[in-house]
């Protein structure tokens, strides 16, 4: 594994040598880990459906569970999924940025059904980062790329998490250093009638709606149904060690996920402490999250206490991964 370290605000990466292999491992179908704004991507190209089943047995990931598929622009997203007017109003209010639109797939989309998991719609995305645009535009083709960690696991935000995990499956990790919102894109879908809420991240539900002009659905809950979106298996961001959830004390032995002051009772003989924000700002603790968690996990503990996080805002995201890291897995 090659491992190329880039400034995220800068742009002279863009005529570099490492830029232009960056690329010829795309096109060869090799997998690159690339940092975007939310969290470390496995990169590989959607259109070759060999780099997307790499990308499977990399992570150990569920062939059911679909890839989002990233683009330059809006124009590039319009170009393999059917964008009405609800994508177009998100699309210029949050693209680039931590959204992923889920929606019709266009006929003649050359994305491979591996990366749609057979679906008849398209997970869609324009990131904030330069570096994945980039990659997109120069290769011409959309990128897939799920979080870079093992299925399940938690995600990676820095790049030596993603080493720990993928080092033996990667032809290049891109070095950025932490990205900046540490959750996944919220995922919206609109294949149907109503928009639906497929997964909380980045982008708060209460702007996506004052966009919108109306509310987002909850999802259907058809048991045994394929995931419509990435992110929506019960058991997934999941540390080795057992989680609980809303802890207002400490149990002996536990870690301490913590969420502002003051700690709960029994604080002082947790094994480990990992803080989100002390200041109880959600923003900072979404992108502390992963990382926090990483740092327990690490610790050797064998269950970790979580403090209560609001379920405004952010904390809406933040919640939902904590549910599925805690709930029961194989």
């Amino acid at each position: 594994m090659r491992r190329w370290q880039i400034d995220p605000q800068g742009t002279g990466w863009r005529t570099t040598p490492e830029f232009d292999a960056a690329v010829a491992d795309l096109l060869a179908g090799r997998l690159v880990a690339v940092p975007t704004e939310t969290v470390y991507g496995l990169a590989a190209d959607a259109t070759n459906a060999r780099a997307c089943a790499a990308i499977y047995a990399a992570k150990g990931r569920p062939s059911f569970n679909p890839l989002i598929a990233h683009v330059a622009s809006s124009e590039a997203a319009g170009q393999h999924g059917v964008l009405d007017e609800r994508a177009q109003k998100l699309a210029a209010a949050f693209w680039p940025g931590p959204l992923t639109l889920v929606v019709p797939k266009r006929p003649g989309s050359p994305v491979c059904d591996l990366a749609t998991a057979g679906l008849d719609t398209i997970a869609l995305r324009v990131p904030a980062a330069g570096i994945m645009r980039e990659l997109s535009q120069a290769s011409g083709r959309p990128i897939a790329a799920p979080s870079a960690n093992r299925s399940g696991r938690i995600s990676g935000t820095t790049a030596d998490a993603v080493a720990g995990d993928l080092a033996d499956s990667l032809a290049l990790l891109i070095d950025a250093g932490p990205t900046p919102v540490g959750v996944e894109s919220t995922i919206v879908g609109l294949a149907g009638n109503r928009a639906t809420l497929l997964r909380p991240g980045g982008i708060a539900r209460e702007e996506i709606e004052a966009v919108l002009g109306e509310p987002l659905a909850a999802p259907a809950n058809s048991p045994g149904a394929a995931p419509e979106a990435p992110g929506m298996l019960t058991s997934h961001y999941a540390p080795r060690a057992g989680l609980r959830l809303n802890a207002t004390h400490v149990e002996p032995g536990e870690a301490l996920l913590a969420f502002g002051t003051p700690l709960p009772s029994g604080a002082e003989r947790a094994s480990a402490i990992a803080q989100l924000s002390e200041s109880g700002d959600l923003q900072e603790a979404a992108a502390h999250l992963f990382t926090a968690m990483r740092e327990l996990d690490a610790s050797g503990t064998t269950r970790i206490a979580a403090m209560p996080v609001p379920e405004s805002g952010l904390g809406e995201a933040i919640n939902d991964r904590l549910r599925r890291a805690a709930a029961p897995r194989d």
